[in-house]
């Protein structure tokens, strides 16, 4: 079994300490899905939600959410992001969400991509909660990651249908 690395010798969690890692440029990329009724998908496509620009506000939240995720989850590291990206694309059920973040830098930028996805599916939600309370957020995930010791990772295809 893997030593795990959040926890000291008396078995506390402790933030990791990266000094002696070596900086390398990181790339993580992470998506979700929201999944709505018809009529929901048609009024954000038609940019006829009262709230404003769905998609644009989800954007900057996921992009906010990015830079702030070591305040939302406890042992991550503050990182000098070098670029955020937050895209969405159309299904036949929904919106598809994809952040893309990068760093030079010790430490990886998983969660920072995780959280600007889950941020920017929840922001979608917030915007469009008027219109439907049933929407469903799921399927967040990573997809791809490259930098560090552990080198590169590439998820398999996602089971969802989005």
């Amino acid at each position: 079994m893997t030593e795990l690395t959040h926890l000291d010798a008396q078995g506390q969690a402790n933030m990791v300490d990266v000094a002696a890692k070596a900086i390398t440029s990181r790339t993580a990329i992470a998506t979700a899905h929201i999944t709505m009724q018809p009529h929901t998908l048609a009024a954000i496509q038609a940019g006829d939600v009262k709230k404003g620009d769905v998609l644009g506000t989800a954007r900057i939240a996921g992009i906010m959410a990015a830079k702030k995720t070591h305040e939302l989850i406890p042992l991550c590291h503050p990182l000098l992001l070098t670029k955020i990206a937050v895209d969405f694309a159309y299904t036949e059920t929904g919106v598809r969400i994809t952040a893309m973040v990068r760093c030079n830098g010790q430490t990886g930028v998983e969660m920072e991509a995780l959280t600007a996805a889950s941020v920017a599916a929840l922001t979608i939600y917030d915007m469009a909660k008027a219109l439907e309370k049933t929407m469903h957020i799921e399927d967040i995930h990573l997809l791809y990651k490259e930098g560090g010791k552990s080198g590169r990772f590439q998820a398999a295809e996602s089971p969802a249908n989005g």
